[in-house]
C-alpha cells in the first residue's frame, strides 16, 4: 500500500478536503490586493507648486494666484516642479494670451516648490504620494516602495521555503498570516516613508510564506488525479482577487484605510489556521509518525469513515510510506540543475522565461495611470482578461503542445507592447486594448510556465527547480518598477524594454523540449534520455550508421 492508497482509504476528496482547500484558498484571494496595491495607495494626482506663503488668498481667485506664481509647461498645463521666484502680477494685468505667459517663463527666475505642492484630490482623499510629497526630486521613491516589497517577497521565499521543511507547513502558515496582518496594520499607521517601506517588506516576506505553505498543504492532502483541477481553481482565486482589489479601492479612497482593509482579513485567516492539520507526509518524513496517525484518523472521521479511522495504525502508515522514504534517501541540491548539458539548457531557458514573464507582467500592471482612463476600470479589465487567457492557453497546451503555447504567448505579448509604442496618446481606446491583450498573453504565459516547468524538471529535483524559477520571477517583479524611471528622459524606453524581454524569452523557450503526452521524468538520467526532439532527429541517423560499424560502442542498457 502506497500513501496515496492510504489517503483514498480515509477519503481523498471528501468533506475534509473541500473545507481544507476552500479555507486555504481564501488568503490567495488577497494576494493580488498586496501585489498590486501600489496602483492605488501610490497613485500620483495632478499637482503643481503651492503659492508663496506670504500671498493673501482672500483678495483674489485661485486661478489668478496660479497664473502669477506657476508657469505653464510644454503640455499647456502648470509645471509640476517649478514656480516663479517672485509672483509675476503683471501677467494678470496684461491683456496678453497664454503664449505670453509661456514666453515670460523663460525670462523669469524660477525656484523649486519651497512651500510644498497643491494636489488635485478629486479621485482620492489621500495617497502616500500626497502624504510624504513623493514628487519631483523624490518621485523615484514611489518605484522604490514597490521594489522593496518585491524584494521582501524574494527574501521570504528563501527563508520560509527552508523553514517549512524543518518546522512544518502549519506553524509557518500561522506565523505568515500573523506577520501579514501585523505588517499591513503597521504600514497603515506609518509616520514616514521609510517606516512604510520596512513594513511593506515584512508584508512581502509574509506573502511568500502564505503562498508556499498554503500550496504545500493543499497538494499534500489531495490525490494526484484532482491536482490539476485544484491548481486551476487556486489560480483563478488570484484572478478574482484582482477584481476584488478594484472594488475595494473604489470604495475606499484613503490609502491608510485601504491598507487596513486588505490586511485585516489576515487576522481571521490566522485564527482559523489553527484548525489545519499538519501534512501527514511531512510528519512521517520527520519521524513524527504518531501525530501523522492521529491526523489521518481525524481526516477519516471528518469524511464520515469512522470504521477506516479505527483501522489506521503506525505499522500501516510506515508501510505506506516506504516508497517515499526510499526516494528521499538520495541527496540532491540546486547544483544538480546544472549538472548535465540538458539540465543546463532547461534551467537557463526557463530562467529567461520566468524572469521576463514576471518582469513584463508587473511592468504593465503597475503603471495603470499611463492609459489615461480610470485606474479602477483598467484594473477590472486587466483582471478579467486573465479568465479567457488562461482558458485559451489551456486548450492550446492540450492541442498544440507546451512549447508552441509558451513561445506564442510570450512573443505575442511582446509584439502587443511594442506596437503600443507607435500608437498616438490620444487614441486611448486602442492603446488600452493592446495593453489588455498583452497582459492577457503574459497571464497565459505564466499559466503555461507553471505546468511546463513541472513537467521538464525530474522528480528528484523538481522542488529545487520550481524554487529557482520562482525566484527568477520574483527578481523580475522586483526590477520591473525601476525600469519605469528610465521614462523620465526617454518616454519610449520602458515600453521597449517590457516588449523586447518577452520576445527574447520566447526565443529561449523554443529550445525547450516538448512534454505533451510525455511521462514525467523521475531522474536526471530520464531527462537526458528524453533530450530534445530536434537534437534526436539530427543525431539518430548518425548513431545508427556508427552502430552498424561498431556495435560495441552502443551497449544495451541494463533493465532495472
Amino acid at each position: 500500500m502506497a500513501f496515496s492508497d492510504l489517503l483514498e482509504q480515509v477519503g481523498s476528496t471528501g468533506r475534509f478536503q473541500v473545507l481544507h482547500v476552500t479555507l486555504l484558498s481564501m488568503p490567495i484571494l488577497m494576494m493580488a490586493s498586496h501585489n498590486l496595491l501600489q496602483n492605488f495607495v501610490a497613485a500620483v494626482p495632478s499637482h503643481h507648486c503651492a503659492p508663496h506663503a506670504n500671498i493673501s488668498m482672500s483678495s483674489m481667485s485661485a486661478g489668478d494666484v496660479l497664473r502669477a506664481t506657476v508657469p505653464l509647461g510644454t503640455n499647456g498645463k502648470p509645471e509640476r516642479c517649478r514656480r516663479y521666484t517672485h509672483p509675476q502680477w503683471q501677467l494678470l494685468s496684461s491683456n496678453s494670451s497664454e503664449s505670453l505667459w509661456e514666453e515670460g517663463a523663460g525670462e523669469m527666475d524660477m525656484q523649486s516648490c519651497k512651500d510644498g505642492w497643491y494636489y488635485n484630490m478629486t479621485e482620492m482623499t489621500s495617497t502616500i504620494i500626497t502624504e510624504w510629497d513623493l514628487v519631483c526630486d523624490q518621485r523615484a521613491l514611489k518605484q522604490m516602495g514597490q521594489t522593496t516589497y518585491m524584494g521582501g517577497v524574494l527574501v521570504g521565499a528563501v527563508i520560509f521555503g527552508g523553514l517549512s521543511d524543518r518546522f512544518g507547513r502549519r506553524i509557518l502558515l500561522l506565523i505568515s498570516n500573523l506577520m501579514m496582518a501585523v505588517g499591513g496594520t503597521c504600514a497603515a499607521f506609518s509616520t514616514s516613508f521609510t517606516m512604510f517601506c520596512v513594513f511593506r517588506v515584512c508584508c512581502g516576506m509574509a506573502l511568500s510564506g502564505v503562498v508556499l505553505n498554503s500550496f504545500s498543504l493543499i497538494v499534500e492532502w489531495i490525490p494526484t488525479r484532482v491536482r490539476t483541477v485544484v491548481g486551476t481553481g487556486t489560480g483563478y482565486c488570484y484572478t478574482t482577487g484582482q477584481l476584488i482589489l478594484a472594488a475595494v479601492a473604489y470604495c475606499i479612497r484613503d490609502w491608510r484605510w485601504l491598507m487596513l482593509a486588505v490586511s485585516l482579513p489576515f487576522y481571521v485567516f490566522f485564527l482559523y489556521s489553527w484548525w489545519f492539520l499538519e501534512s501527514a507526509r511531512w510528519l512521517v518524513l520527520t519521524k513524527r509518525s504518531e501525530q501523522a496517525v492521529k491526523n489521518l484518523q481525524t481526516v477519516a472521521r471528518i469524511n464520515g469513515r469512522h470504521a477506516e479511522a479505527d483501522k489506521i495504525n503506525l505499522e500501516m502508515l510506515q508501510e505506506s510510506m516506504n516508497k517515499e522514504m526510499a526516494s528521499s534517501k538520495g541527496s540532491y541540491s540546486a547544483l544538480d540543475l546544472l549538472r548535465t548539458s540538458t539540465m543546463r539548457t532547461i534551467t537557463v531557458c526557463l530562467s529567461a522565461v520566468w524572469f521576463s514573464t514576471s518582469f513584463a507582467y508587473y511592468g504593465l500592471s503597475m503603471d495603470l495611470q499611463k492609459f489615461g482612463v480610470s485606474i479602477y476600470l483598467i484594473q477590472i479589465i486587466f483582471g478579467a482578461v486573465d479568465i479567457p487567457a488562461k482558458i485559451l492557453v489551456t486548450i492550446s497546451m492540450s492541442m498544440l503542445g507546451r512549447r508552441p503555447s509558451q513561445c506564442g504567448a510570450l512573443v505575442l505579448a511582446g509584439i502587443m507592447i511594442l506596437i503600443n509604442l507607435l500608437v498616438p496618446h490620444d487614441l486611448q481606446v486602442l492603446r488600452t486594448s493592446l495593453a489588455v491583450i498583452g497582459k492577457g498573453c503574459l497571464a497565459a504565459a505564466f499559466n503555461c510556465a507553471y505546468l511546463y516547468s513541472g513537467e521538464l524538471y525530474p522528480t528528484v529535483i523538481r522542488q529545487n527547480g520550481m524554487g529557482w524559477v520562482s525566484m527568477m520571477a520574483r527578481f523580475g517583479a522586483m526590477v520591473a518598477p525601476m525600469v519605469l524611471l528610465l521614462g523620465e528622459d526617454f518616454p519610449w524606453l520602458p515600453g521597449f524594454i517590457y516588449g523586447a524581454a518577452p520576445i527574447l524569452s520566447g526565443i529561449f523557450a523554443f529550445f525547450l523540449p516538448e512534454t505533451l503526452a510525455q511521462p514525467l521524468p523521475d531522474t536526471i538520467q530520464d531527462v537526458d534520455d528524453r533530450g530534445f526532439a530536434w537534437k534526436k532527429a539530427k543525431t539518430l541517423p548518425e548513431k545508427e550508421d556508427l552502430a552498424k560499424k561498431d556495435p560495441s560502442s552502443f551497449p544495451l542498457k541494463e533493465s532495472v
